[in-house]
């Protein structure tokens, strides 16, 4: 196969995750080519094809995606949009890459999954944080016996979103339960991936979801705005290998976010540990406890895939590095589509949890 030639749908010029992460991830990779981008209006999509080098723009992303010149269809957009444009993709059978959260609920999700799979296409999850080099490297670790029997996990995650109670335009949409963009979808998804990755599945939990705050002042204009999607996130589980974990997420920290994620074991601890965001967007750096002391360990090149790339585009560039790796030799090292499904059975047990005040056993979706 030559250069893996892409189509990112909502490749907004200016800002959004497209430009802050997928473009520099796909820039730094010899392995792909931008030929495609879609956006809702004509001159933005041009304006983006410009910048981004890529040689046709398009409003429709249906004609993007049955375009013969895109192999790969990147779903960047809002979530509310993701059933229909990963349809789009797979109706035309075009491969196709989606933002995490898959769908709006789990239904969507497994009729996404069985389209998928009826087109023969290849379907993939940005769930970038399992591709951090620490993360890899702390994966390892923990396989070679690094802590003993890992018994407890302890996760703390926070962001600054609407700390103060204002929001940018861009993010309103977060505040509504619909719209399933909130704590528990994305942040909620994104690290309880992480931590399964990790250390293997959750097998039971219990639950509890809190909306601390009801209204927002978009920054750009003074409206206010309800909010009705919970922005704190307690649970208490076992995992199945019978190791327990803790998890507080929540956002609006008022002072220095970030994340934590601390492995106890007979042996020792593992810590992953970032600063300002949540782990899987975020530069993680790895402690571990040697001689009862807690110290910084160096993470070895070899696990670094896509030297250079930093920022929101470190944990995606190396997704696309083992996506191509994945299309080229049928390998299944990026989650896919039934993985999805399983992760938005996951968030439903929590909130099963949380509405009905009972423990959930966490079964296949």
């Amino acid at each position: 196969m030559s250069r893996i030639r892409v189509g990112i749908v909502g490749a907004s010029p200016e800002r959004g995750w497209a430009v802050r992460a997928h473009v520099p991830a796909l820039r730094a990779l010899p392995d792909y080519e931008i030929t495609a981008v879609s956006t809702t209006r004509e001159d933005s999509a041009r304006e983006a094809a410009r910048r981004f080098g890529a040689a046709h723009a398009f409003t429709d992303p249906r004609a993007l995606a049955a375009h013969p010149e895109v192999d790969l269809v990147a779903v960047t957009v809002k979530v509310p949009h993701h059933a229909e444009l990963v349809e789009a993709a797979v109706d035309a059978g075009t491969h196709v890459l989606c933002e995490w959260p898959l769908a709006r609920t789990t239904d969507e999700a497994r009729d996404l999954l069985d389209r998928a799979r009826a087109a023969g296409v290849r379907h993939a999850l940005g769930l970038q944080g399992r591709f951090s080099p620490v993360v890899a490297y702390a994966r390892d670790l923990l396989a070679d016996g690094a802590v003993g029997r890992v018994v407890s996990v302890n996760v703390h995650s926070t962001t600054g979103k609407g700390a103060g109670g204002m929001l940018p335009s861009s993010w309103a949409y977060t505040a509504g339960r619909a719209n399933a963009a909130g704590l528990l979808e994305v942040m909620g998804g994104h690290t309880l991936d992480l931590v399964e990755h990790l250390l293997g599945g959750v097998g039971a939990l219990s639950a509890t979801l809190a909306v601390q705050r009801e209204q927002y002042v978009i920054e750009e204009s003074g409206e206010t705005i309800e909010a009705d999607t919970p922005n704190q996130l307690a649970l208490s589980a076992t995992m199945t290998s019978g190791a327990v974990l803790s998890m507080h997420l929540h956002d609006g920290k008022v002072t220095e976010p970030g994340a934590r994620i601390e492995i106890s074991g007979t042996e020792g601890d593992l810590a992953l540990v970032s600063r300002g965001a949540h782990a899987q967007i975020s530069e993680l750096r790895l402690h571990g406890t040697a001689g009862g002391t807690w110290k910084e360990l160096p993470v070895p090149e070899e696990y670094v895939r896509v030297p250079g790339v930093t920022g929101d585009a470190r944990n995606v560039a190396e997704l696309y590095a083992a996506l191509a790796a994945d299309l080229r030799t049928g390998g299944e090292r990026v989650p896919d589509f039934a993985h999805g499904l399983r992760l938005h059975g996951l968030l439903d047990a929590v909130r099963r949890s949380a509405e009905t005040g009972t423990r959930q056993t966490v079964t296949p979706a």
